[in-house]
């Protein structure tokens, strides 16, 4: 009798589309929590080199929190290409600016850095309101 571990093929996994109230919630463990749906390990078909996750719409991206002093000490850094190009804002100025890179950043570092983790990073759909386009795709609503 042959033993071997199954792998997943891209055609294996049924692409399935959640939404996430991030109202009140901390960033970090938001993030983990979008980052482990997007990869697909929460689906028993995970395999670490194939797209077996989900497509994740996550709301209220303005009322997301941070633990201790990270509003006004933590600083998310950007550079033009050019000498002296660099510039930098605390978390309190992103959010209100664009709201939605906050989380965007936070679970793209928890992505793979390769090709997977390009294509899996734009599965991350992040929302300032309420409201979303994605109604078609009847999303599931997903409690952390």
């Amino acid at each position: 009798m042959k033993k071997y571990t199954y792998s997943a093929k891209r055609s294996d996994n049924k692409e399935n589309w959640c939404v996430i109230d991030a109202k009140d919630m901390i960033l970090g463990r938001l993030a983990s929590h979008v980052a482990s749906r997007i990869r697909g390990k929460h689906n028993p078909l995970f395999t670490p080199h194939v797209d077996t996750g989900d497509w994740v719409v996550v709301i209220n991206a303005d009322k997301i929190q941070m633990t201790g002093n990270k509003w006004d000490q933590k600083k998310y850094y950007r550079h033009s290409g050019y000498v002296g190009g660099i510039k930098s804002d605390t978390a309190k100025e992103l959010l209100e600016k664009k709201p939605e890179e906050i989380i965007k950043k936070a679970v793209k570092g928890m992505l793979p850095k390769n090709r997977l983790g390009r294509k899996l990073g734009k599965k991350l759909f992040v929302y300032a309101g309420d409201q979303h386009p994605h109604a078609a795709q009847k999303p599931v609503a997903v409690e952390i």
